[in-house]
């Protein structure tokens, strides 16, 4: 536990009694793939944080439909608005696979929080973050096109995962176009065409991007 809360961006660089302090208050659940973690609604009584597998956020529509929100892995936490104001869990969330979590409970966070200013700054710049995160989604799923949204996700996937020519998709083909907020169907159609087009080539789930001003192009 103590490797991940150190390697977070929500608690890296932060004072051994610090750390220790968050140690003694977090507890470590285990969940199986496709287990509900919480479901929107639910009291949003502390927060999360990956230590190892995959979280995905989510809402459901009346119709069934379901529009993922992000994606998180080890090292990112989630659920971390109700902690401040209260409020039930605004979305549902689910292990994709096999995956180990630190939950940090509500009350006893809060009062870490005003024994320790550093951490309440920690966590302003990690919401903001994630402010930033979902105004740029928004702003996807309403005004680009879906060849836009892919090629814009491939290209943040580059800087994410470090890498220059190509990236690993870390979820399935489904996943990902409920995340770009289209069906399988219409996504498997935009990557045959930007390969025909000799913007990508797809090797399973590793994506080579050929033509990087090409894709910029499209976003």
């Amino acid at each position: 536990m103590r490797r991940i809360l150190e390697g977070s961006k929500l608690f890296g660089g932060m004072a051994a009694e610090h750390l220790d302090a968050i140690e003694k208050i977090a507890v470590t659940k285990k969940y199986s793939r496709g287990e509900t973690i919480f479901f929107e609604g639910d009291d949003g009584n502390g927060f999360y944080m990956v230590a190892a597998g995959k979280v995905k956020i989510f809402k459901t529509s009346l119709a069934g439909k379901e529009q993922i929100l992000h994606i998180f892995g080890a090292g990112e936490p989630f659920g971390e608005v109700p902690v401040f104001n209260g409020q039930p869990f605004p979305a549902n969330a689910t292990a994709l696979e096999k995956t180990t979590l630190i939950f940090f409970p509500r009350k006893d966070f809060v009062a870490l929080v005003n024994a320790i200013p550093s951490l309440a700054l920690n966590m302003l710049a990690e919401l903001s973050m994630r402010l930033r995160h979902f105004a740029a989604q928004i702003e996807n799923l309403s005004l680009k096109e879906v060849p836009a949204r892919l090629a814009g996700y491939l290209l943040y996937l580059v800087k994410e995962q470090g890498t220059k020519g190509q990236v690993e998709l870390q979820i399935s083909k489904g996943q990902l176009a409920s995340l770009l907020g289209t069906i399988p169907e219409t996504l498997s159609r935009i990557f045959a065409k930007m390969s025909d087009e000799g913007l990508i080539r797809v090797e399973g789930k590793v994506i080579y991007l050929l033509d990087h001003e090409g894709l910029q192009a499209r976003t």
